[in-house]
């Protein structure tokens, strides 16, 4: 008897499709203000970072993510909701950001999707998103989130898990 898998398809990564659960860290499109005389350019304004909630503070972490080898299982999801949670990839390799609207988790509403590289995530407070997914190789993000008393870690497991293929990436990355 086989085991009947359900496959998330996998988007690419952009403003557009991101929007209802946070904002997409990029270059592109980005106000852009000359600064120091001329000799950089500041890409202004890129992420709303929401983290002051009962007294919260921002953090600024460094994440060192494992690779994970798809097919890759999907058995949880977690949430922050008393804080956005911001990722800037340092190194210009793809990774999978699995989400789903903040309330209630309806499974029906998760989605995914693939970084092409350099662009971030910026998670609004309350949306469910899988745990850090790097692909191929060791991975480091910055990490803005929140620091502070309070709860602000849900998880909850899948009753049935769902997975992230090979097939389902390299359509997206089509």
């Amino acid at each position: 008897m086989s085991e009947t898998r359900t496959t998330l398809t996998i988007e690419p990564l952009t403003r557009e499709a991101f929007a209802p659960f946070g904002d997409v860290i990029e270059l592109a499109g980005a106000k852009q203000i000359p600064i120091n005389l001329g000799t950089t350019i500041r890409y202004h304004d890129l992420a709303e970072v929401d983290v002051t909630d009962e007294g919260g503070r921002t953090l600024v972490n460094l994440f060192r993510g494992q690779p994970r080898e798809l097919p890759f299982e999907v058995k949880m999801l977690e949430r922050h909701p008393l804080g956005s949670q911001a990722f800037v990839p340092l190194n210009d390799k793809p990774y999978l950001v699995v989400v789903a609207p903040a309330g209630d988790l309806d499974v029906a509403q998760i989605r995914a999707f693939v970084s092409r590289g350099w662009q971030g995530v910026n998670y609004a407070k309350g949306v469910w998103h899988h745990p850090l997914i790097a692909l191929d190789e060791v991975s480091d993000f910055i990490v803005v989130d929140r620091g502070g008393d309070g709860l602000n870690l849900n998880e909850q497991d899948l009753a049935e898990s769902l997975w992230l293929t090979h097939e389902a990436m390299d359509a997206a990355m089509r």
